[in-house]
């Protein structure tokens, strides 16, 4: 079974035993979660009724992702600005895609 699953303000496709990265959710590694805006769930072709669907994850780690520069120019004005960000995101594994 698979469901898309919407959490900071992206869709997800997951099935059981995926692993995603998201943005950051609170808790500490080693807690379960359960990601509650369910958008859409299948299984073996046929579409679910995704308020029947509840999909739960395990918080594997808080990290950061890849660095991000962020570069500005302006031609002709002496004008140059160079700024790094690395965004906060949560690494979790699919437990499980269930209907209730």
């Amino acid at each position: 079974m698979f469901a898309v699953v919407r959490t900071g303000g992206k869709q997800y496709r997951v099935a059981a035993g995926d692993k995603i990265a998201v943005e950051k959710l609170a808790g500490e590694a080693g807690e379960t979660i359960v990601l509650g805006d369910v958008l859409l769930a299948g299984q073996d072709g046929q579409v679910v009724d995704a308020k029947t669907v509840s999909v739960s994850a395990e918080i594997i780690a808080q990290a950061k992702s890849e660095k991000v520069i962020v570069f500005k120019k302006r031609r002709r004005h002496n004008y140059r600005r160079k700024n790094g960000h690395r965004q906060q995101i949560t690494l979790l594994r699919i437990v499980s895609v269930a209907a209730a």
